[in-house]
C-alpha cells in the first residue's frame, strides 16, 4: 500500500468532514468511518432502490498508522467471523449458534480498537447471510471461505482512531445514480448467490462450527482457511 491513498465513502449525503465517534456501532468492525479504494463500489454502497447517493473522495496518509489487514495470511477466516459476530447483530436460529458466537469471540477475537485503520471484507448483503449460515451450523468453514474468495466483494477500509481521522483530507464528490449503481449492486448480489448455491451442491465433509467447538480447534489449526484474498 502506498503511503498516501485515495479512498471513497458511499453515502446518501456529502461528507466533507468525517467525524470521529459518529456512525453505527453495529457495523462490521464497530464504530468507524467505512471507505473503499473503489469509486464504483462506493457508489453501489451509496444508493438504494429508491434514492441516489454520493461517492465522497478523500486522500488518506497511512504513514505511521497502525493497520490491521484481516485479509493477509496472518489471519484466518474465523478471525474475520469473530470480529463480525462481536459487532453485527445475528439471528440465532439454532441452539449451537449462541455457543458458536461465544466460542469465536473467545478463541479468534481480534481487538479492532487497538488499530488506527482496518482493511478487510465487507459483510454486504448475501455475504452477511453466508456468515449467519455458518454461525447456525448450516455450512462448513471451507464453504464459507470459498464463497468469500469467489464472490466479487471487494475490501473496505475503516478509520477507527482519532489519529486516523486527523490524516484524512476531503477532495470532493461524485453523484451516484440509483438507476445505474443499484442495478450493479443487485447484479453483484445475484452473482454471489449463484456462487453460494453452487457451493452448497458440493460435498460438505469439512468442518462445521459444531465440529470446531467439539474439537477445541483454534487459530493455528491448518484446516482453518487462511488468506481470504488471492
Amino acid at each position: 500500500m502506498d503511503k498516501r491513498i485515495t479512498i471513497y465513502h458511499g453515502s446518501q449525503r456529502i461528507v466533507a468532514v468525517p467525524t470521529f465517534g459518529e456512525g453505527k456501532k453495529n457495523n462490521d468492525f464497530g464504530l468507524g468511518f467505512y471507505c473503499t479504494e473503489s469509486n464504483d463500489l462506493a457508489k453501489e454502497w451509496a444508493v438504494s432502490s429508491l434514492r441516489d447517493g454520493f461517492s465522497n473522495r478523500y486522500t488518506l496518509d497511512t504513514e505511521f498508522l497502525n493497520i490491521l489487514r484481516l485479509n493477509n495470511p496472518d489471519y484466518t477466516i474465523l478471525n474475520w467471523m469473530a470480529v463480525l459476530v462481536e459487532h453485527r447483530l445475528f439471528t440465532i436460529k439454532t441452539p449451537i449458534a449462541g455457543r458458536a458466537k461465544q466460542y469465536l469471540i473467545d478463541h479468534f477475537r481480534v481487538n479492532v480498537n487497538a488499530y488506527d485503520l482496518i482493511i478487510g471484507y465487507r459483510a454486504d448483503d448475501s455475504y452477511y447471510d453466508y456468515a449467519e449460515a455458518f454461525l447456525n451450523n448450516g455450512i462448513t468453514v471451507e464453504q464459507l471461505s470459498r464463497a468469500m474468495q469467489l464472490g466479487k466483494l471487494g475490501e473496505q477500509i475503516v478509520l477507527k482512531s482519532k489519529f486516523a481521522f486527523s490524516k484524512i483530507e476531503y477532495e470532493g464528490f461524485e453523484p451516484a445514480e440509483k438507476d445505474i449503481y443499484y442495478v450493479l449492486r443487485k447484479a453483484r448480489d445475484d452473482d454471489a448467490n449463484r456462487t453460494y448455491f453452487s457451493l452448497l451442491e458440493e460435498s460438505s465433509d469439512g468442518l462445521f462450527i459444531q465440529d470446531i467447538i467439539r474439537g477445541g480447534i483454534t487459530n493455528d489449526d491448518p484446516r482453518i482457511p487462511r488468506n481470504l484474498s488471492e
